[in-house]
């Protein structure tokens, strides 16, 4: 049932079991007239800094600066969106002025299937600017790289910072996979952010930094 302000409760369940992801390959070709600046996002970005898939992916997400989401919203006319938090959905129209809410869900009107899920962040101009901590901010030139096949993605150190929140299994494997391939300028960036966001996070630890170190002197050799 529906809330007055037209939302509805979805539950985990629910949404694994509606979840179709598509691939960053398909994303790309339906955005690529689209001159928003957008990114792959989570597990996808990390596989494509990386490049090889590591695991399968049970969604996939995007970015884009808030203001030019209906540039994206565009590219998908035959579909139509969700906003999701807090273990509810809204009808894009519904909660799409609501600052606290950021993720948004593409669905299949005809199947109820969720392909996609961009998320919708915060910026000023050109610059991105974090929701976690708006002291942390990047132009968008410097926020996503490209795969040499032209698919945009977020550069790994604010990937992890994201994922460092709920640091589950996945997050770990992911932080442990791309540590030894950062450069030492986006290792100190990252632990920097960390830092502020996350101060007692496991990632910071000494013992985490040995075991990075003697990762990379393996990648060396």
């Amino acid at each position: 049932m529906s809330s007055p302000d037209g939302a509805r409760p979805i539950t985990a369940t629910e949404a694994d079991r509606r979840w179709d992801p598509w691939t960053p390959s398909v994303v790309a070709a339906r955005l690529n007239t689209c001159s928003a600046p957008w990114a792959v996002a989570g597990g996808w970005a990390i596989d494509l800094f990386a490049g090889g898939i590591s695991r399968a992916h049970a969604d996939i997400e995007i970015t884009v600066p808030r203001t030019a989401f209906p540039d994206i919203a565009a590219a998908f006319p035959e579909y139509e969106w969700d906003i999701v938090g807090d273990g509810h959905l809204w009808p894009y129209a519904h909660a799409a002025d609501r600052t606290d809410l950021h993720q948004t869900w593409l669905r299949d009107p005809f199947t109820g299937a969720f392909h996609l899920d961009v998320f919708r962040e915060p910026h000023r101009g050109d610059t991105w600017i974090c929701r976690r901590d708006p002291a942390i901010t990047l132009p968008y030139a410097e926020l996503i790289r490209t795969t040499p096949s032209g698919i945009p993605y977020l550069i790994p150190e604010v990937v992890l910072l994201f994922k460092a929140k709920a640091n589950r299994a996945k997050d770990d494997a992911d932080f442990r996979r791309v540590l030894p391939l950062l450069t030492q300028a986006r290792r100190a960036r990252l632990a920097s952010w960390l830092a502020r966001v996350h101060p007692d996070h496991p990632w910071l630890s000494p013992e985490e930094a040995v075991k990075s170190a003697g990762v990379r002197r393996q990648y060396s050799d």
